[in-house]
């Protein structure tokens, strides 16, 4: 009995002995072309071990780092795979990927100079795949996507589910090489990876360089070891700092559940010539602005259908101006919805400017900007990028508590609340409080392209109200003493694809009206060209003359405003202004007609003429009826001294100007016509 049991006893342990001396002396290279093909129907794609391939007990076959832990005391057995090659997808010709002149497609997804792996035995007999260690030898993989969408590292799904688990405890690669060749992306991106031994932190480490849509791309970072990929519980690092073209990211935090991608959350730092240089990598329309730097806390949740996207409490400066507040993205299948606060403490007014393209032309370089505003332009002429505004959903609330600005603009706040829906903005409302009083604007701007995908279609209606008269022309030292106030509405629409464009084109109604006030007897005494009332002025000094009321009552028509009531009535003069102003040429057409009221002695009064472009205006004074003056008092002279003041003495008109009408049809409010109708002008109410 004894020796039966020895006997079965020594069988048992021969058979896997003798099964362990099979399996190391077998020429494992007589099952490659069946390993090859199992492996390339499993992948869709053409598999091959064009190497040796062998099975040892060899711990260094695959490092030495199994020394450094309890597995590496185990001798499990490992598999050596030598030159293996996976290539392309046949429904992916490398013909329709389009790559960069010193760069071409591969023919290759990915070439393994050697591949290791050590494997369980006893896990098998649970229908689990244990791999304590998978070790890489200068991978080289190559992702490619052509202009369909078609690419190369989507896998064929497999439906059922399988009885057998892969359990993988360690990943090692060294000297990794990554090429992405994408045509939906213009992309053409090399990245070096390897393992990274000294860190504690980090795990691997890896260089990139290249071009991504246009913009050269370059960039550096480190993560965690790709074991720690496996442990959901523990969160896993990431540190990258990436320059595309002239705008720097860099971040610094951790995922949770990385195979998942369930969550991130780290900081962001970003630096760049203009946000709107961001469409490239986040797909979300961004203003033009100055060059710019935030710093905030990223938290990302990321879901199978959508994400939710926190940039908390970041702060940063615009150009001179600082910001700092929260923005909320959420992405849908149907469109991105960006909300959020954004605060300026201390808002520089001209960085506003490259808002609208009314920034210099070397600041439209800098940030990148195509369109270059003529020298002989006011009006800016960049184009807006509409065919962006659909790429996102927005509501986003901003205020600048302090703006500093030139003299000539006195704006001390602004708060406006920015919607973009369906690729409709609008701004409601935008206030300033300017010269002690408020602008408020409603604008809408439809970029949306249902009516013409090159123009947007506008509308706006602006009320100002309380306007200080002296305050609003700081610079003019004739108006600090004057008193009044300025009130004034306007209702415009056009249809453009620029601030030149939309001016050039609209249609409306613009309206002001000062009343109560007082106004320097020196600036109209100047203006009425009364020269001895002038220097008197100047002799015993200036004075305040009321002013009964300033109206102004402009119609619009394809970008010209047309004089229908443009008059200034004092107790000292009255002022007739007529004429037009072209938006479209911007030019200026404009004849000042000064009556004084009472006796004027040495008036050389004559129409003035303000004409011109709006870059280059020209104020001149009508020479024929100022020579007829100047000979009518020559040839009085030669009769009579005393007779030659006659022509430059004016007696005013004894009828007022009608001033309470006036400001009655001042008041009534303008009205724009629909965007793409002419404006008919009617006549002003008598």
């Amino acid at each position: 009995m004894y020796r039966i049991k020895l006997i079965v006893f020594t069988c048992l342990l021969a058979i896997p002995v003798i099964a362990l001396i099979v399996f190391t002396h077998l020429d494992w290279n007589r099952a490659k072309p069946w390993l090859n093909a199992r492996t390339s129907e499993t992948l869709g794609r053409p598999f091959a071990i064009r190497g040796d391939l062998s099975l040892t007990w060899d711990k260094q076959a695959v490092g030495p780092e199994l020394e450094k832990n309890w597995r590496g005391m185990i001798p499990w057995p490992h598999l050596i795979a030598k030159d293996i090659h996976i290539s392309n997808p046949a429904s992916l010709a490398v013909s329709t990927v389009g790559g960069s002149s010193d760069a071409s497609p591969a023919a290759e997804m990915a070439s393994i100079e050697q591949f290791a792996f050590s494997l369980n035995p006893l896990a098998l007999l649970d229908k689990k795949i244990a791999i304590p260690v998978l070790r890489f030898d200068a991978p080289s993989v190559n992702l490619l996507r052509n202009a369909d969408g078609q690419n190369n590292w989507t896998l064929p799904g497999n439906d059922q589910a399988s009885v057998w688990k892969i359990e993988l405890q360690r990943v090692i690669f060294t000297k990794g090489s990554v090429h992405l060749l994408d045509a939906v992306k213009h992309a053409d991106v090399h990245a070096d990876i390897d393992t990274i031994d000294t860190d504690p932190g980090y795990g691997v480490s890896w260089k990139l360089h290249g071009k991504y849509d246009g913009e050269t791309v370059s960039g550096s970072g480190k993560a965690g070891a790709i074991l720690s990929l496996q442990q959901q519980t523990a969160p896993y690092p990431i540190m990258a700092n990436l320059h595309l073209g002239k705008t720097m990211i860099a971040i610094e935090g951790t995922l949770t559940k990385p195979t998942e991608l369930a969550a991130l959350d780290m900081r962001l730092k970003i630096a760049g010539t203009s946000m709107a240089r961001l469409y490239a990598l986040s797909g979300i329309v961004m203003p033009e602005t100055p060059p710019f730097t935030t710093e905030g806390h990223l938290i990302g949740t990321l879901g199978r259908h959508s994400s939710h996207w926190i940039y908390d409490n970041f702060s940063g400066k615009v150009g001179s101006s600082d910001i700092g507040g929260t923005l909320d993205l959420q992405t849908r299948p149907s469109r991105p919805v960006l909300t959020g606060t954004i605060l300026s403490h201390l808002l520089q007014f001209s960085d506003l400017a490259p808002l609208i393209g009314a920034d210099s032309n070397s600041s439209k370089a800098e940030r990148g900007a195509t369109a270059h505003q003529p020298a002989d332009k006011v009006l800016p002429v960049e184009k807006f990028k509409t065919e962006r505004w659909t790429s996102v959903d927005a509501k986003i609330q901003f205020r600048a508590e302090k703006i500093i600005r030139e003299k000539e603009l006195p704006i001390n706040k602004l708060t406006t609340t920015l919607q973009l829906q369906d690729g409709v903005l609008r701004l409601s409302p935008l206030s300033f409080d300017v010269a002690s009083g408020k602008l408020n604007a409603d604008i809408t701007l439809d970029g949306s392209g249902k009516a013409d995908q090159h123009a947007i279609k506008a509308r706006m209606k602006i009320s100002a109200r309380h306007l200080k008269l002296k305050q609003l022309f700081p610079t003019l030292d004739a108006l600090q003493a004057s008193i009044g106030e300025i009130n004034g509405d306007a209702s415009l629409s056009a249809t453009g694809n620029s601030v030149a464009s939309l001016l050039g084109a609209s249609n409306g109604e613009i309206k002001t009206q000062i009343n109560q006030g007082s106004i320097s007897k020196r600036l109209l005494e100047e203006m009425g060209l009364n020269i001895g009332n002038v220097v008197l002025t100047y002799l015993s000094g200036d004075k305040q003359v009321k002013l009964n009321c300033m109206a102004t009552d402009f119609s619009v028509t394809n970008g010209v405003m047309q004089t229908r009531t443009f008059i200034v009535d004092t107790d000292d003069a009255i002022l007739n202004v007529n004429g037009n102003i072209n938006m479209t040429q911007e030019q200026l057409d404009l004849t000042i007609k000064p009556n004084s009221k009472g006796l004027r002695i040495f008036s050389l009064r004559t129409p003035l003429y303000v004409r011109g472009s709006f870059k280059d205006p020209k104020v001149s004074i009508d020479k024929g009826v100022l020579a007829l003056k100047a000979g009518g008092a020559l040839a009085l002279a030669a009769a009579a001294p005393v007779a030659a003041l006659l022509p430059l003495i004016n007696a005013g008109p004894d009828a007022e100007s009608g001033c309470t009408q006036l400001l009655a049809d001042a008041r009534v409010k303008p009205v724009a016509p629909a965007p793409g109708k002419t404006y008919r002008a009617k006549a002003a109410v008598k």
